[in-house]
């Protein structure tokens, strides 16, 4: 009953759309007339190419046209219509990526933590957050993969995996131009072609600049706040001499130049009395000891040989560096009361060889993975104490950590058809990691250290610790598939994945000889786990499709990271802080996923015109059965799944009608996410309360696919909400760190509208 997809490593990366995912009529149509049944959509979920309806994994697909279609500027806005995923920016920045799948991920940028949810991009897996927020331009597809991937996808995906795939050179000489132009200033350009210099070599790439003016005003400085100054290109050579062999090397860089992101203090100062401000995208921060600045490229040769026509070979050769300078002013005020200043390094190597196989029964893949990667921070964090209420100079603490990481696997998953109706998949990965890691804390009077322009006096070296440790993890994977006919597709599954252990990059090793605990214990914390049930059913039929699923997560040994107020001088006011990360945690976690697509008419209005809805409803229910704080004591029954509300939701409805040798687009989207916590332990002011975003679009299309012309609307309601922030108060409403306390937002963006201009040939 199932279908076999005869296509060749990543030259088979096809237009693939998925009808779970936002899918216009001008697309459906566009499909149709290209005979292309609903069957025939493909992902690579699996690291080999498929069916959308014979996966028995929960993906939700997103083609390069459907993007377009709506206007998308990067990967977190398909986090709005995919249920149980949030994709952030993460606070204080303009482009490092917090992602969670199921409640599961990780919001912590500092090198030692590893992320819980994989990002890949053109199956290069990026390994640090850092300069993660990818701008949408040139792209082929991004595949959602919920639940852990550890099998096929390696550590660290314990939650799921994004993949982001672009676009393959076009065999003809091929130019596209777009331009953005909107509110605030918004002017973005973009540009991308393809050239073939020979019949079997061909060279292309893509050109993109974003800007606009901040959606607030630092208050302190004058310059924008929550402003985009964005250059983003990327360029490849292919070589294809025959069916057998594809070859493909690119180059990409992004350099993000926007300002530093002021947050929005939602208490007033406890010191100076500044008032809470009326513009949430406003801030009065003061911190300008160094210039906002993120860079980062990378190279990748990937290529194909097909051996016969059962076994292909592939290999995926990648270097990746990034480096960013950010100043973050914790408190959001002029004065320096919590100031730290940071630099982000982080730089890596990967290779991925795969074997894979396609036989009349049997599908599957063999592989082996290794990645050398190191990533180092540096930050202070200048402190007011009360030494600054009569004039004695502040306190410094700062932090260098660097870790690198050697890790290795090999993996194996195999689909076998017992029957027509009945497949068994099987897979297994076998990894080795171990993490080696420097952590030197020492605290100043003075000022800012010798990384941000100061010359301090040091009075103390609080942490020196130098330290290995190495993991050895089996993830296995099994799944049964029944597909009676070729429109249903049931399922069940039971998966595991875990994530690297480390050293806590906060750690503060005298804090654990004063208490007499061993370093290495107190610093180490070891790789969490999970393990995953699902079972689903897939439905696909001429006017209807659905995706349904049910998830069981029995999460172990979650890692929570965390920092306590030191008091080192006697006067009670905390002056320094130590940071204490633990496998404190375990929880149970499951839900529901429900994704849809219906065509509901056509011919309504006008002849040739048609509606189509598409759903995505999302419901989650987290709770740790275990939670010990920095003191040792169990508060799980205060502790709650953050970043994860309970439901999400989005519907959009879009009407297609021809127009003008053309098609023209109506689309609207209402999404819904439920009140969620920022971090584990809930605050009021802090958390978020549920919240609807409106966005629409409308979209002309020329008949003969050159031109496009659309106006997007974007959060038309002007909601407020925020997406990340800081808590340094005690829950007596006393700081723990600084003397204004720090309890600071950061916000999604307001209403925008958008006018697009776009052409091709």
């Amino acid at each position: 009953m199932k279908t076999k997809l005869r296509t060749f490593g990543v030259a088979a990366a096809l237009a693939s759309v998925s009808p779970l995912a936002f899918m216009t009529p001008a697309a459906v149509g566009q499909e149709a007339q290209a005979g292309q049944p609903a069957d025939l959509i493909t992902v690579t979920a699996r690291r080999r190419e498929e069916s959308l309806q014979d996966v028995p994994v929960s993906v939700t697909a997103y083609s390069g046209a459907q993007l377009e279609q709506i206007g998308a500027q990067d990967i977190t806005i398909i986090a709005q219509t995919t249920p149980n995923v949030t994709l952030e920016v993460s606070r204080g920045t303009n482009t490092t990526l917090t992602a969670f799948i199921r409640g599961i991920g990780q919001q912590d940028p500092v090198a030692g933590f590893e992320a819980g949810v994989g990002l890949y991009v053109d199956d290069v897996y990026l390994n640090r957050p850092q300069a993660a927020v990818l701008d949408i331009f040139d792209v082929e597809r991004i595949e959602v993969l919920r639940g852990p991937q550890g099998t096929l996808y390696g550590r660290n995906t314990v939650g799921g995996a994004v993949k982001y795939v672009t676009r393959r050179l076009s065999d003809e000489p091929s130019f596209s131009a777009r331009v953005n132009v909107g509110s605030y200033n918004q002017l973005d350009t973009i540009f991308s072609g393809s050239m073939p210099l020979t019949d079997t070599f061909r060279v292309g790439g893509a050109l993109a600049r974003y800007t606009r003016d901040g959606f607030g005003t630092n208050l302190f400085t004058g310059a924008d706040n929550y402003n985009k100054d964005v250059w983003a290109g990327r360029i490849s050579a292919e070589f294809e001499p025959n069916d057998s062999v594809f070859v493909r090397l690119s180059y990409d860089r992004v350099e993000d130049s926007s300002n530093p992101r002021g947050g929005h203090r939602l208490i007033p100062g406890l010191v100076s009395g500044a008032p809470v401000l009326d513009n949430v995208y406003d801030t009065r921060a003061g911190l300008d000891v160094v210039r906002q600045k993120v860079e980062g490229e990378g190279v990748s040769l990937s290529a194909d040989f097909r051996l016969n026509d059962a076994w292909t070979l592939r290999s995926i050769t990648a270097y990746r560096e990034d480096s960013s300078t950010t100043p973050i002013d914790f408190d959001s005020l002029p004065a320096a009361d919590l100031d730290v200043p940071a630099i982000y390094e982080n730089e890596q190597f990967s290779q991925e060889f795969q074997l894979l196989y396609s036989g009349d029964r049997m599908d599957g893949i063999i592989g082996f993975y290794y990645l050398d990667a190191t990533a180092s921070t540096v930050f202070d964090v200048l402190l007011a104490t009360t030494g600054d209420l009569i004039g004695l100079p502040g306190l410094n603490a700062q932090t260098f950590g660097n870790v690198e990481t050697d890790t290795w696997s090999i993996f194996a998953d195999f689909t076998y058809d017992l029957t027509p109706e009945w497949s068994l998949s099987v897979g297994g990965r076998y990894t080795h990691d171990e993490r080696s890691s420097r952590v030197l804390r020492r605290t100043y009077i003075g000022g800012f250290s010798e990384f941000f322009g100061g010359s301090p006096t040091l009075i103390a070296t609080t942490s020196d610790f130098q330290g290995s440790e190495s993991w050895n993890d089996f993830s296995p994977r099994v799944s049964i598939a029944y597909q009676p006919t070729p429109e249903h597709n049931f399922y069940a599954s039971f998966s595991q994945g875990f994530k690297g252990g480390s050293f806590d990059p906060r750690g503060q090793t005298s804090v654990a000889i004063a208490q007499g605990i061993d370093v290495f214990e107190f610093m180490r914390f070891n790789p969490e786990t999970v393990d995953a049930y699902e079972i689903g059913w897939k439905f696909t039929g001429p006017r209807y499709r659905h995706a349904l699923a049910f998830f069981y997560n029995d999460y172990t040994d979650v890692q929570v990271p965390g920092s306590i107020g030191q008091d080192t001088t006697g006067d009670g006011v905390p002056d320094t802080f130590t940071g204490v990360t633990t496998n404190a945690g375990a929880a149970t976690i499951w839900g529901i996923e429900y994704e849809g697509n219906l065509a509901i008419a056509e011919d309504t209005v006008v002849q040739g015109d048609n509606w189509n809805f598409n759903w995505a409803v999302g419901y989650l229910n987290g709770q740790y059965d275990q939670f010990i704080n920095a003191f040792g004591v169990d508060i799980s029954d205060q502790a709650v799944i953050q970043n994860s509300p309970e439901w999400m939701a989005s519907g959009t409805l879009a009407y297609n009608v021809p127009l003008a040798n053309g098609d023209l687009s109506v689309i609207n989207t209402l999404a819904y996410r439920g009140s969620y916590s920022q971090f584990e332990i809930p605050n009021a002011l802090l958390d978020q309360d549920g919240y609807t975003l409106w966005n629409a679009s409308v979209v002309w299309n020329s008949g003969d696919g050159r031109w496009q012309a659309g106006l997007h609307g974007r959060n038309l309601t002007d909601e407020r909400y925020k997406v990340s922030g800081y808590n340094f108060i005690n829950p007596d409403g006393t700081p723990n760190l600084g003397l204004e306390g720090t309890l600071t937002a950061f916000y999604g963006d307001p209403r925008t509208v958008t006018a697009t201009f776009a052409y091709r040939f």
